[in-house]
């Protein structure tokens, strides 16, 4: 069992559960810890449990035919996975990939007590609310991806890292669901256009405003 005042202090819905309640989570849900890089969950695997993120996150991706992966949304501390929550409502087998970002740590609760706490109105709300985030979430990937062009979609994300992008090609490549070589490319032609200075496992912001340009489609695009 987690310690019961981290849990709470991160997920507080569970304090207004009924006392009965709270001692069936406490007697009954795990602790797993999990090393940076183990796979938590498979394609086609069964759901073992409903997990609450105590600490690190759970990288969640679709995995291609050929072996790439397509990154769908991260599990941090206070939050859970709606994937896992659909396979157990609906009895199927996963069909995604979650894997540990960094030392993770989570508390598991068993299948059979998840649709137990179904019945709660408070435990439902918190279910169906983390679905309506993540579809919010999800419909704007669809649109990044359908709509937005690689260049456009590589610039937001280096955007969104601060001055200085601290990964490799390969890193980057992985959280845009793209390959290391168009990335390298795309890397390339920002730094040879001066938005970029490029580096060992890293990235250095040189003009922000041409780069949200780029972002915004409406600058020069790298082909």
């Amino acid at each position: 069992m987690p310690p019961t005042s981290e849990l709470a202090a991160l997920y507080p819905f569970l304090a207004r559960l009924a006392p009965e309640l709270r001692a069936r989570i406490e007697r009954e849900i795990q602790t797993v810890a999990l090393p940076a890089g183990t796979i938590l969950f498979d394609e086609r695997q069964p759901c073992r449990g409903f997990p609450f993120i105590l600490r690190g996150a759970v990288r969640v991706a679709k995995l291609a035919p050929n072996g790439r992966e397509l990154p769908l949304y991260r599990v941090t501390p206070g939050e859970s996975c709606i994937i896992t929550s659909s396979c157990l409502l609906g009895n199927a087998r996963y069909h995604a990939r979650g894997t540990a970002e960094g030392e993770t740590v989570l508390a598991l609760l068993p299948a059979a007590l998840f649709t137990e706490l179904l019945t709660a109105p408070v435990f439902r709300d918190f279910v169906f609310r983390l679905f309506a985030e993540r579809m919010a979430d999800l419909m704007q990937l669809v649109e990044e991806v359908a709509f937005r062009k690689l260049d456009q979609r590589l610039a937001a994300l280096l955007l969104g890292r601060g001055r200085t992008v601290h990964a490799t090609h390969q890193q980057l490549a992985d959280e845009l669901g793209s390959v290391r070589e168009m990335v390298s490319r795309l890397l390339k032609g920002f730094a040879e256009q001066g938005l970029v200075a490029l580096g060992r496992e890293q990235v250095a912001i040189l003009d922000p405003a041409g780069l949200r340009r780029l972002a915004q489609g409406d600058g020069r695009r790298v082909t």
